[in-house]
């Protein structure tokens, strides 16, 4: 195990810059890079702010291989998704794991110690 966990993270926008923001509160996180198609997204403009690389294009970011122990989706997007798993295959990365949007508002939530409200209808896996 790294002497921190290394998380990218997919979707900059309401789910996915108060996850970076509490990621990027512990020490024991390294937050390698965040990819939106926005770059004035909340959570790309915190990155920037942060020293943290950005990226339009998530792929580019799953580039990274195996220098990522944790990518999560948050996007809630099924493409993205499908498009991630398929990436992940092809370049035979059996390291990352590619954590789901409802695990990170589960996670949220419970450091706020009440539900966090999320705009994804759609988190069929």
């Amino acid at each position: 195990m790294p002497h921190k966990i290394r998380i990218a993270i997919v979707g900059a926008g309401e789910t996915g810059a108060p996850l970076l923001e509490q990621l990027l509160s512990a020490d024991f996180v390294k937050v390698v890079g965040i990819a939106d198609l926005n770059p004035d997204a909340h959570g790309m403009v915190i990155a920037r702010s942060k020293g943290v690389k950005t990226y339009s294009d998530f792929l580019e970011l799953a580039g990274l291989g195996e220098d990522i122990d944790i990518f999560i989706d948050v996007t809630g997007v099924h493409k993205v998704r499908d498009a991630l798993r398929h990436y992940m295959q092809k370049t035979d990365n059996h390291h990352t794991v590619i954590m789901h949007e409802l695990i990170a508002v589960l996670l949220l939530s419970l450091s706020k110690g009440k539900l966090v409200q999320f705009k994804h209808d759609d988190l069929d896996y």
